[in-house]
């Protein structure tokens, strides 16, 4: 007998399905957006070629320009040689390949060029009940419409451009069920950093979530979209947000969402995107959002978290939580706060929208960054640079002593000449902290844009909620 009561997952997975899975061999699955860029294409392009094969649907292939571009203005490609030859390769190699297969590309010329997970969204392709994947961890990101969006391999890549399908084992599922509501100066960073450090970075391997409950319900798409980019942090294959007004109304208005009687159609399929309220999970967790504090990391992956004023944990016993204390030069038994702050981050995938740049600017309105700390503010695309900018966002960043860039992942990932030093400590609104991750020896503290901006103007790491307004 079929069981009708589903979870939203069971409900985007099984209309998705073109071949069932057995015991031997994944299902295969129907990708309807393939987004791309250009650090993990040029591998899956050279497949095509060598094969003889075209890119089955370039039409649900959306290819844009963000890892290793530069954030400072960029108009040719001597402009990226500063960055590297490698930087300028790729780049070449995927405005080369993009022509050569007829997929549209969003490059430097392009007012609607941007972080790969920032601007799927913001176009409007990104729709609920959608299968979107990407050479990319924190494809995830997308989830927060109720589309079932995941990262995938070099090779994998090459298979979707290929087949516009993707071999898959089915995951489990799991419900996070956040009640309460957040506090003052606490953020979707800061859940998301204490759902990761209360389920571990292993505790959502082989699932994937489903954030719930009255707290996600209240938080608006942008903050939906970055608790669902960090899942992968929490080992999940993907996170997801049933659809409902606040999603359709940010839908509404966006140029690739579904217009007139095409609007109307979508948004009766999309208003059935829901949990079932008899489905079951295959496990559940439960978070207080009324309990977090703002959240900061203090090792080397972001599972090591502590609210703002609490203690690091001790655990000697633990030969690799004594090397990412080693590696970060702090201490168990005492705070995050008040450590020497070299580099201050706002930016990525995770925290780069309007929102999050206007509660960075309304801490450092009439503040300064520290003396000897750097602060970039990296938008994460050049609309949200142009929509910043009409706000005065930008003044305000750049009056406290800030540096306002071009669109791009930027020091997130330190591969596109925006780095942290050997030895530095950043507080970055990205999403990993691994050793290295900013650069060679670089050390890296996880935090939301209002802690970020509080830092930057301590000089230390620092509590925003003394900074706010209202």
């Amino acid at each position: 007998m079929v069981n009708k009561i589903k979870t939203l997952f069971d409900k985007v997975w099984n209309e998705h399905v073109v071949v069932a899975e057995t015991e031997d061999v994944p299902a295969i699955l129907y990708v309807d957006l393939h987004i791309i860029h250009e650090v993990t294409t040029p591998q899956a392009f050279s497949l095509l070629r060598e094969q003889g094969l075209p890119v089955r649907r370039p039409d649900l292939v959306l290819a844009t320009m963000d890892h290793s571009t530069p954030t400072t203005p960029v108009s040719s490609f001597k402009d990226l040689e500063i960055v590297g030859e490698g930087a300028a390769m790729q780049v070449r190699q995927m405005e080369r390949n993009c022509k050569e297969f007829g997929i549209e590309l969003l490059g430097f010329d392009s007012v609607e060029r941007g972080i790969v997970h920032v601007i799927g969204p913001e176009l409007g392709a990104t729709q609920p009940g959608k299968t979107i994947v990407c050479g990319d961890s924190h494809t995830s990101t997308h989830g927060a419409f109720g589309a079932l969006a995941f990262g995938i391999g070099t090779t994998e890549v090459g298979h979707v451009l290929a087949t516009q399908c993707l071999l898959q084992r089915k995951p489990k599922t799991l419900a996070i069920n956040v009640e309460g509501s957040l506090g003052r100066g606490v953020g979707a960073k800061d859940l998301v950093l204490g759902i990761i450090g209360n389920i571990g970075v292993n505790g959502g391997t082989g699932y994937v979530i489903e954030y719930r409950g009255a707290a996600i319900e209240k938080l608006s798409m942008d903050s939906r979209m970055t608790v669902c980019n960090m899942s992968i942090e929490a080992g999940a294959r993907a996170g997801m947000v049933a659809p409902d007004d606040i999603c359709f109304e940010y839908l509404s208005n966006k140029p690739r969402a579904p217009k007139g009687l095409d609007w109307d159609v979508a948004l009766e399929r999309w208003r059935r995107l829901r949990t079932d309220d008899d489905a079951v999970f295959d496990k559940s967790v439960n978070i207080s959002a009324s309990n977090l504090k703002p959240m900061v990391t203090f090792g080397t992956h972001p599972g090591m978290v502590v609210g703002i004023d609490d203690p690091i944990p001790d655990n000697r016993s633990d030969a690799s939580f004594r090397k990412a204390l080693d590696y970060m030069q702090v201490e168990a038994g005492k705070p995050m706060s008040g450590n020497k702050v070299d580099v201050v981050f706002i930016g990525s995938c995770t925290n780069s929208r309007l929102s999050d740049l206007q509660e960075a600017a309304d801490v450092m309105k009439g503040q300064r960054v520290a003396d000897g700390v750097r602060m970039l503010v990296v938008p994460g695309s050049q609309q949200i640079k142009k929509d910043a900018e009409a706000l005065g966002l930008h003044k305000v960043f750049v009056d406290s002593g800030a540096e306002w860039r071009e669109a791009g992942c930027s020091m997130c990932i330190g591969m596109n000449g925006d780095t942290v030093g050997r030895g530095q400590l950043s507080v970055s609104t990205s999403n990993r902290n691994f050793e290295g991750r900013q650069g060679v020896g670089a050390r890296t503290v996880l935090a939301s844009p209002m802690t970020a901006a509080a830092s930057a103007i301590r000089g230390v790491v620092a509590d925003p909620r003394p900074f706010l307004r209202s």
